[in-house]
């Protein structure tokens, strides 16, 4: 594989600094949210969905981490971005999430969470006649490229805070399914993120047969600045920034 299909530069972001083109044009008030729900798929689909008044014909799924849901204020503040220019947007819970409030997936949830994605990816072509993209943080963007690398059925991939490996186990790269990824994925990851160092994300997207790029974001850990009540300002713009040059 040669250097021509990555794209190899990178936008470096302070979180209390950030500021981007982007964010001074974010149109107000933002996009209606409401509760999205298909049961009568297995696995079920089931999150928040914004729907803008102008949409663009792009949608996007956004799911979560292990430990979190489909509330969590990256995957809100992502969307909202989003929507307010023009996609549709599905914050979903994964399917282990819509069965237990509380606690991390266990070991046989992955394949029913990947199974709940492809659901939810099938479902936002009900609302975007033009492209759909998935992306998911930490553990949810890991089950999200899993599911591509088996069936690219999404345009592209947004990997927020990709867990390259365990903290404890930096020798036991998660990087098996990589070449067998055949979308354009977009990797957002922290300067001190346990989970993968800047290097290794760098030494993993060497093994996507498709074009990657990266968006580093200086000094944020594997929560990219969203823990607790804390937030990180202009994020959501900086990586719709990089996200909308970066699928063009």
């Amino acid at each position: 594989m040669g250097a021509h299909s990555h794209l190899c530069a990178k936008l470096v972001c302070t979180r209390d600094t950030a500021k981007s083109r982007v964010a001074e044009t974010l149109p107000f008030p933002m996009p209606a949210v409401e509760t999205f729900s298909m049961r009568s798929a297995d696995p079920a689909v089931a999150g928040f969905l914004h729907r803008p008044d102008s949409p663009n014909g792009d949608g996007i799924v956004l799911t979560h981490g292990a430990g979190g849901n489909a509330h969590m204020a990256l995957l809100v503040a992502l969307a909202e971005v989003f929507s307010a220019f023009g996609f549709v947007v599905l914050r979903c819970n994964l399917p282990f999430r819509q069965k237990r409030p509380f606690g991390p997936p266990r070991p046989g949830d992955a394949v029913r969470d990947r199974g709940g994605l492809k659901n939810a990816v099938l479902a936002m072509r009900n609302f975007a006649p033009k492209r759909v993209f998935l992306g998911g943080q930490s553990y949810g963007g890991r089950q999200a490229s899993m599911l591509l690398a088996d069936e690219p059925i999404a345009e592209g991939l947004l990997l927020l805070s990709y867990p390259l490996h365990a903290p404890v186990r930096p020798n036991q790269p998660r990087t098996e399914h990589l070449p067998e990824l055949r979308v354009p994925t977009l990797f957002v990851q922290g300067t001190r993120d346990p989970f993968g160092s800047i290097e290794e994300i760098d030494a993993a997207r060497k093994l996507i047969l498709a074009k990657t790029d990266l968006l580093v974001v200086e000094g944020a850990g594997h929560d990219l600045g969203f823990k607790g009540k804390a937030k990180s300002p202009g994020l959501g713009a900086l990586v719709f920034e990089k996200f909308s040059g970066f699928f063009r």
